[in-house]
């Protein structure tokens, strides 16, 4: 609740829409039916009362296939957000809580990562790897770590060198306590931050590749599949793109201003202390 009052106001608007996307994907098998059924007599029908969303080039109906492609799109990018995170915060806490020879190498490894352009190296795991929901995942995080590592180790190294931290490894604490006790507690604000903003990346990530036709294969299929088609009929079926475009948009702005607010919450909570 302390949180939730340090919100900007644009970050509890964010966190509200955020929620009401989940709520629609808990909700979404019930449109699941609706979106594969083709009816090509009804292909290219502009929104109406019967179609919100107009249907698209096979007669689906647009609406039920973007409530459907919600919760693919949220699972695999937090997914996808999990796995960047978690090895990047632990090869970058490793690099800043250790230090020496171990942080020269693992910094070097993480500036040899980040030579290489991220789509570049999404492309190239996308198409190694065998389609499926897995691969993206992992072609996702393994390409996105970086960011997650520098990030981590700035905080470990801030943590590593207060006063209590310095104190605890004088007592003879072991090196779990200090970790757990003294600097996860102070890294898990920016963690949550840093989350919030790599969701909002996965989730693009994963709808370029998918829009490019090295993301999810059929019958799946996330909002930068929908997209897909779009191209092709953009001059006679304009809401094919529009509709799926506002939704990524909305969704990738909603978890932008989030991890902006969190960011803004905790560094205020931080300046009070």
């Amino acid at each position: 609740m302390r949180t939730w009052r340090r919100l900007p106001g644009s970050g509890k608007v964010a966190l509200i829409l955020v929620l009401g996307l989940w709520i629609v994907a808990a909700f979404s098998p019930a449109a699941s039916r609706a979106a594969s059924d083709i009816r090509l007599e009804n292909r290219l029908l502009p929104p109406s009362g019967e179609h919100l969303f107009g249907t698209d080039d096979l007669g689906r109906d647009l609406f039920a296939r973007v409530v459907a492609a919600t919760p693919i799109s949220l699972a695999i990018g937090l997914t996808a957000a999990a796995v960047s995170l978690l090895l990047g915060f632990a090869i970058g806490g490793i690099s800043g809580y250790v230090g020496g020879a171990t942080d020269l190498l693992l910094s070097r490894l993480v500036e040899v990562v980040l030579c290489f352009p991220v789509l570049f190296l999404l492309l190239a795991l996308a198409a190694f790897l065998p389609p499926s929901p897995a691969a993206v995942i992992l072609a996702i995080g393994l390409t996105t770590w970086p960011g997650d590592a520098r990030y981590a180790r700035a905080e470990v190294l801030k943590a590593r060198s207060l006063d209590y931290t310095r104190a605890a490894k004088a007592a003879g604490a072991s090196t779990a306590r200090i970790l757990l006790r003294h600097v996860l507690p102070n890294v898990l604000a920016p963690l949550l931050v840093s989350a919030a903003f790599g969701v909002a990346w996965a989730i693009l990530a994963e709808a370029a590749l998918s829009f490019l036709g090295v993301g999810l294969p059929a019958p799946a299929s996330s909002w930068g599949g929908i997209l897909s088609a779009a191209p092709a009929y953009i001059e006679e079926a304009w809401w094919m793109a529009l509709f799926p475009g506002v939704a990524l948009f909305l969704t990738v702005s909603a978890y932008n201003l989030l991890a902006e607010g969190l960011r803004r919450a905790t560094t205020e909570r931080s300046g009070h202390r």
